[in-house]
């Protein structure tokens, strides 16, 4: 098995943890809106959910050993293609023709990006200056989108798909430099970049519980589509990554890149929503009110009015008025 079709097969189990962890991320913000760091640690479902992005993460990791950044990042896409149907057989209903619609325009373009994507197995690492460049500018833009908005969201969401995505390059780094059998294991450089790793993931994945606040299709496409977007910057900028096929190379990589973003904002649309709790309630027994009983007029007899404090009984057959006690 070559290493790229290794690298290929280990992102798609990985994308498929990674969906089973959003949905359960979002089912957990669902029922806690408001919760906040300290009662997160003391549910189940967050620890499950921890664990499946641990476990996502890790086949993540050994992709980015067999396979380049512009190939392992695409196929993260596939997160939202899986958490779909996943969400919908766990909410009780079908996946609408929208939602395979979106599915099958994400998976041609993820395609076509691979075609154009496929390199040889990762040898560049970043250097102590680049991994601290790219750490500190990284933190100053998730800065800026986590300041009060309008949208808060899918400012969350996508300062996670840019956290998600740099700690993805800087993964790449200290996978290749720890395997490098001209250097020690645990050198500097590799505990350094390590520590950035954990940092930029844990971040990642409590700002992605903030943005599924707000439900799973929009944050999770957001998310979907930052993350490979940082984490190719990277590889083509400063690992030395390229695109094959020249000019037609990156032709087809854009058409692809544009067929898979459609595909995912069709995904994010067909999500449905949260039922609306202001809807006027259908009239019922306790709802329709009671018909009123029109006071009688002109001449008749009045009604006796009861004495407060006492009690009215009926007088034996021949008188008419009650006797009052």
């Amino acid at each position: 098995m070559s290493a790229a079709l290794l690298a290929v097969l280990l992102s798609l189990v990985s994308a498929c943890a990674y969906a089973a962890a959003a949905v359960a991320q979002e089912r957990l913000a669902a029922r806690s809106p408001g919760s906040g760091a300290l009662r997160l640690l003391a549910s189940g479902a967050w620890w499950w959910s921890v664990a499946l992005n641990a476990s996502a993460a890790l086949l993540h990791v050994v992709a980015l050993k067999y396979g380049p950044l512009t190939v392992v990042q695409p196929l993260g896409a596939l997160t939202l293609v899986a958490a779909v149907p996943l969400g919908a057989r766990l909410a009780g209903r079908r996946v609408s023709a929208v939602e395979w619609r979106g599915t099958g325009l994400t998976l041609l373009g993820l395609g076509a990006l691979l075609l154009t994507a496929s390199g040889p197995t990762p040898d560049d690492v970043l250097s102590v200056t680049e991994a601290v460049a790219v750490s500190g500018a990284t933190a100053v833009l998730i800065g800026l989108l986590c300041r009060p908005g309008a949208r808060p969201g899918l400012r969350h969401a996508t300062a996670s798909g840019i956290a998600s995505g740099v700690a993805s390059a800087l993964t790449q780094t200290v996978t290749v430099a720890a395997t490098d059998p001209s250097g020690p294991l645990l050198s500097v450089h590799v505990i350094g970049v390590a520590v950035l790793v954990a940092a930029f993931a844990a971040g990642g994945l409590l700002l992605s519980q903030t943005a599924y606040r707000g439900g799973l299709g929009a944050p999770l496409a957001v998310v979907t589509l930052a993350n490979p977007v940082a984490a190719a910057a990277i590889g083509l900028s400063l690992l030395g990554e390229r695109l094959r096929g020249g000019a037609g190379g990156v032709l087809l990589a854009l058409t692809g890149a544009a067929l898979a973003a459609w595909g995912v904002l069709q995904l994010s649309r067909a999500t449905p929503r949260p039922p609306d709790d202001t809807r006027p309630a259908a009239p019922g027994p306790s709802s329709v009110p009671a018909p009123s009983v029109p006071a009688p007029s002109g001449p008749g007899p009045a009604e006796p009015e009861p004495v407060r404090g006492s009690a009215l009984v009926p007088h034996p057959p021949g008188r008419r008025q009650p006797t009052r006690l």
